[in-house]
């Protein structure tokens, strides 16, 4: 009867563990072909470290953000492609961790890779770093396009959270394959509904988000 009593306890807390807000999915529920690789979990980021409130490789955005790129994987798909998403609902403890991190002025272990022409007293000046971000709100993701065959992601003509105007969207200095797998997302993304953001040609926001003015923390577990 006791052991019987841990089990029920411990299939309870780990209900409890993953249930998230109302509104929200994990992105595997509605589309389990979606790719992804959640940088923040790792040590392959900006800062170089795991960040705050990402406990486990799994995407949460909210279920209409979900339900509109599936529609963006649906067409993809008929091409052999695929989104992959680095970051969705982010918890603002995560964001506490960059804004942390963006005042400790000699932790520049990243910085060649991540932003070697910004002086990084200089990211909260130019909007790479904030106290508040979309992010939290639920409905804001990250990502680009893989090709199915080789695993491989389309050149967009910088990587992933580059802080530089390379990552602009458009940027003049790319080729013309680079220029036009930029337009192929952001077109198909702005069809499903989101809208892109100046600085990043990853960074989109649901147009019609659930959650305008609510930044939660829970853990993404």
């Amino acid at each position: 009867m006791k052991k019987l009593l841990i089990l029920i306890s411990c299939v309870l807390t780990i209900s409890c563990q993953s249930q998230i807000p109302k509104g929200f999915s994990y992105l595997s529920d509605i589309d389990s072909t979606i790719q992804s690789e959640l940088r923040y979990i790792t040590h392959n980021n900006f800062i170089g470290k795991p960040i705050d409130g990402y406990d486990k490789n799994t995407v949460i955005i909210t279920t209409p953000a979900a339900k509109a790129l599936h529609k963006v994987q649906s067409k993809l798909a008929d091409f052999g492609l695929s989104l992959k998403v680095f970051d969705a609902y982010r918890p603002q403890r995560a964001v506490d961790h960059f804004v942390r991190w963006a005042k400790v002025l000699n932790d520049t272990v990243m910085k060649q890779e991540y932003y070697p022409d910004v002086a990084k007293k200089d990211l909260f000046k130019l909007d790479y770093i904030a106290s508040k971000s979309g992010h939290t709100r639920g409905s804001t993701v990250d990502l680009t396009i893989v090709d199915t065959k080789t695993g491989k992601e389309l050149d967009m003509g910088s990587s992933y959270d580059f802080f530089g105007t390379a990552s602009h969207p458009f940027y003049t200095n790319l080729t013309k394959k680079q220029r036009s797998n930029r337009l192929l997302l952001r077109n198909l993304m702005l069809e499903a509904g989101f809208k892109p953001y100046a600085k990043e040609w990853w960074h989109f926001t649901l147009k019609e988000e659930p959650y305008p003015e609510t930044y939660f923390d829970f853990p993404i577990k």
